[in-house]
């Protein structure tokens, strides 16, 4: 399976799930995957929300921020990956100056 992301609207999203700022993302979405890179810009975040469709995975190009996943928190920085279950409430926010970037890829159960 190929994937061509220059083919994909980018889309502006503020406030993600209740969260700050905007985002900026382009997402594939199938029966089995939800494949998303994704910007955090300075200053937002993901809100606090249930992972309700699959595992989410989160790996870390640049930037940096704070994961929060069933209470725990984890630092986030390029080469890291946040792992939230499905199940799980989790929340991911730039805590840098620059953009938080991110591939994010949920894997549907």
């Amino acid at each position: 399976m190929l994937i061509d992301f220059n083919m994909i609207d980018e889309l502006t999203i503020p406030g993600m799930n209740g969260g700050t700022g905007t985002m900026t993302a382009k997402m594939y979405n199938d029966d089995s995957y939800r494949i998303i890179p994704t910007i955090i810009h300075s200053g937002g975040s993901i809100g606090l929300h249930v992972q309700e469709s699959g595992d989410d995975v989160n790996y870390i190009i640049s930037g940096k921020g704070r994961a929060v996943c069933g209470g725990a928190e984890e630092e986030l920085k390029p080469g890291v990956m946040h792992i939230c279950p499905k199940g799980s409430e989790h929340s991911i926010i730039n805590t840098g100056d620059s953009d938080l970037v991110m591939l994010t890829v949920v894997v549907k159960k």
